[in-house]
């Protein structure tokens, strides 16, 4: 069964300003909507690939480290509080969308080094996830589910920058609203975290 949380968290988190959804927003400014869809599965595959390898590792060597679990996951809930104080700071700063064209291959690789690929497969994957294929196939079918619309968003995002039709589709709202909502997210991963030690 998949929790309200691991959805919250993984749609947040998908959400945030990062160096993949930057890519998605800057083909969306210089390819438009319908050209830039063909980045979508890049990322999609990027993420599949870099969750799946960090929670086999981190399966892998939890039987002869078992404090390593909790310690992942109370890095990565560091890791959200961090990122949540960050956008708010940077809400205010205009994203560096002026990048060179977007390819399939580049967004694969900045998915596949992304730092929240570690995040995912630490701290938001439950660790019965990595032990039962069942749990894993439900978790990640679910995140596969997620990610496509949201990396069509932020598509759609940078589309939207550039005409400046939409008013309250800016940067600062969206920041300000991930960064409350990362940070609510946050307590009880630091709480599970820490009950696990």
């Amino acid at each position: 069964m998949v929790s309200l949380l691991f959805i919250g968290l993984v749609v947040t988190i998908l959400i945030t300003p990062g160096p993949t959804n930057t890519l998605l927003a800057s083909s969306g400014i210089q390819m438009g909507v319908k050209r830039s869809l063909k980045l979508i599965p890049s990322e999609v595959l990027g993420y599949f690939i870099a969750i799946s390898l960090w929670g086999l590792l981190i399966e892998s060597v939890s039987g002869n480290l078992p404090w390593l679990p909790a310690i992942l996951k109370l890095v990565s809930a560091s890791y959200i509080v961090f990122l949540a104080l960050k956008l708010w700071k940077t809400s205010t700063q205009q994203l560096d969308i002026h990048q060179p064209t977007i390819t399939a291959k580049t967004l694969f690789f900045a998915t596949l080094l992304n730092p929240k690929g570690l995040l995912f497969a630490s701290a938001i994957f439950p660790k019965i996830a990595w032990s039962e294929f069942h749990q894993y196939a439900i978790h990640m079918g679910t995140f596969l589910v997620l990610i496509t619309p949201i990396a069509f968003l932020w598509v759609v995002f940078g589309a939207a920058l550039i005409s400046n039709k939409i008013s309250w589709l800016n940067q600062r709202n969206m920041q300000r609203t991930a960064s409350l909502v990362l940070i609510t997210f946050s307590i009880p991963l630091s709480y599970s975290a820490i009950t696990a030690l």
